[in-house]
């Protein structure tokens, strides 16, 4: 898959680094992209992977693809697998710059003896509660630990107790040697290591003492010369631990941390925590479920690494917070699509037609354009008989006003075909439409117009000898509110789940050219929308189509 272009949108983030290379402060850029593989990769992952990849595609330099797996109880092997193949799919490649934070634990600790050595670190043998208690508050001070001035040889001597194994969970921490008083809570002698007797899915039973992020973090940026370490606005606060960490320590970079607005997006989460729990209690029918906003959930969806790089360029890098509406994700998608996807026919709530005057057992193969805007990318093949199938809603027997479909007595064109014009209509015993009796003008093909009449409407059909069966999901936004949880009294996101979000059609038929369909590859159904057969559920016999997008925006531009 070819590379897709650099974000290359002017912002705050590209001028800093733009001015580091032309001061000479720097000859390259290093970046990296460090997720934790606690779960899959969402959209706003996908930000940070174009931001941090695509630099290094315009400027001198290079991107890390850093695991921090710090913490083996939430961590699992699925996840990296799952998260290497995303990336690789958003068309980057790390080549031999794949590395983990468990590939320095030796050397991280180390650098934590070194700490307890200098006095700037100490293990605490209190519980988590009541460190978490005596942190303070914002206008409050916090209270020391009355392990804090334990000796530097008891400190040494602990520390490398809880290394080999002799405590349990939960009986030491070791904490660095900051400030209680600070303004900024992270400065309150945070825990800088803890014991988990757990295995890792790399170091199996190596380390049971791991590392915390902020400390892990910052070393692991300098051990690879990370020049710009870009992060989102909430480790803000963190930045000034991230600084005192290098700053005591012989390190042999010391990066600069730069923060951006994380991405808010309507009618999803992309908390990771929400995530989780949307998957663990069958809300959805798994990571790559096509309406969450996962990496591999859009990819099975249908949308493609184009797109996503559009919306990325979209709604750009900047320290504002802001909330993007979900149809810039959907125009973005439609505008990538709009030139690539090939047409089809499909008719997905099927009404039969009967063409009177059509000979049984003649079959006319008609031509249609593969796109109709590229001339030099082919033709197709439909065929067409006396049988076929509308949409029930391209039918009306009492029309409103403007509606230029089929009625009874009314003509309509046929898509690439004929003029047809409904004499009867069919019930059967419940009353409900059968079909309908029409008969056709020999006189129409190829677009010609009826001597004498205009027809205004046209609309698609399938041949019902020749069309193929298959199942569509319209897939819809997950939730029915903008921001999930923000007005229901217990601010349960559940609560506003869209119990529309998707709807199963078991009896919808294709043109028979779509039996060579291949997974993931969108084709526009004309009039209603771009669709892709899943990755998972299409078999050999049985075909599932998801629904992308609609061709229009029907929720106001939200």
């Amino acid at each position: 898959m070819p590379s897709p272009e650099p974000v290359r949108s002017t912002h705050f983030i590209r001028n800093i680094i733009q001015e580091d290379l032309q001061s000479g402060k720097h000859q390259e850029i290093v970046t990296r992209f460090p997720p934790e593989p606690n779960g899959y990769l969402h959209i706003g992952h996908a930000k940070s992977i174009f931001l941090n990849f695509g630099l290094v595609k315009e400027f001198p330099g290079h991107c890390f693809m850093r695991f921090d797996d710090t913490n083996p109880i939430n961590e699992d092997e699925e996840y990296v697998q799952a998260i290497l193949e995303d990336v690789l799919w958003l068309g980057f490649d790390w080549k031999d710059l794949l590395t983990h934070a468990s590939d320095y634990f030796q050397r991280l600790y180390v650098f934590a003896e070194d700490l307890i050595q200098q006095g700037k670190a100490y293990v605490d043998s209190q519980s988590q509660d009541s460190i978490r208690e005596q942190r303070g508050t914002l206008t409050e001070p916090g209270t020391a630990s009355p392990f804090r001035d334990r000796s530097i040889a008891e400190n040494l001597d602990l520390f490398r107790r809880m290394k080999s194994g002799e405590f349990d969970d939960g009986t030491h921490v070791l904490r660095a040697k900051i400030d209680m008083a600070s303004p900024n809570i992270n400065l309150r002698d945070p825990v800088i290591y803890r014991i988990r007797k757990v295995p890792h899915q790399r170091t199996g039973n190596d380390w049971c003492l791991y590392p915390m992020y902020d400390y892990t973090h910052c070393l692991s940026d300098a051990l690879e010369g990370v020049t710009h370490s870009l992060c989102t606005l909430e480790f803000e606060d963190h930045r000034p631990l991230y600084d005192w960490v290098l700053d005591q320590l012989d390190v042999p970079c010391h990066p600069r941390q730069i923060e951006f607005s994380r991405l808010n997006l309507q009618y999803t989460v992309l908390s990771k925590r929400r995530l989780i729990q949307l998957v663990e209690e069958g809300h959805v029918s798994g990571w790559d479920d096509p309406r969450l906003p996962t990496i591999s959930g859009l990819r099975r969806r249908g949308y493609t690494p184009e797109s996503l790089r559009l919306f990325a360029e979209r709604i750009g890098v900047s320290k504002a917070e802001s909330n993007i509406y979900m149809s810039v994700l959907e125009d973005c998608i439609r505008e990538d699509l709009d030139s690539k996807a090939p047409r089809a026919l499909a008719v997905l709530r099927p009404v039969k037609v009967i063409i009177l005057n059509w000979p049984e057992d003649q079959v006319e193969e008609l031509d249609a354009p593969v796109h109709q805007q590229f001339p030099d990318r082919g033709r197709r093949s439909i065929p067409m008989s006396r049988e076929i199938f509308i949409e029930e809603d391209d039918f009306n027997e009492d029309p409103p006003e403007g509606f230029y479909r089929l009625v009874p007595g009314g003509e309509v064109r046929l898509r690439n075909a004929y003029v047809i014009r409904c004499d009867e209509v069919v019930r059967d015993a419940s009353g409900k439409i059968k079909e309908l009796h029409c008969i056709y003008d020999p006189n129409t093909a190829r677009g010609r117009k009826p001597e004498g009449r205009k027809v205004k409407g046209i609309i698609h059909w399938v041949s019902a000898a020749h069309a193929i069966p298959a199942e569509v999901r319209l897939y819809d936004r997950l939730f029915s509110e903008p921001t999930p949880g923000s007005d229901n009294p217990d601010k349960n996101f559940l609560l506003d789940l869209n119990q529309y979000s998707m709807e199963i059609l078991t009896q919808a038929w294709l043109e028979p050219n779509l039996k060579k369909a291949d997974a993931g590859t969108a084709y526009q159904f004309e009039r209603l929308g771009y669709f892709c057969l899943d990755s998972r559920d299409s078999k050999t016999d049985s075909l599932v189509f998801n629904r992308i997008v609609t061709l229009r925006d029907s929720w106001g531009g939200n």
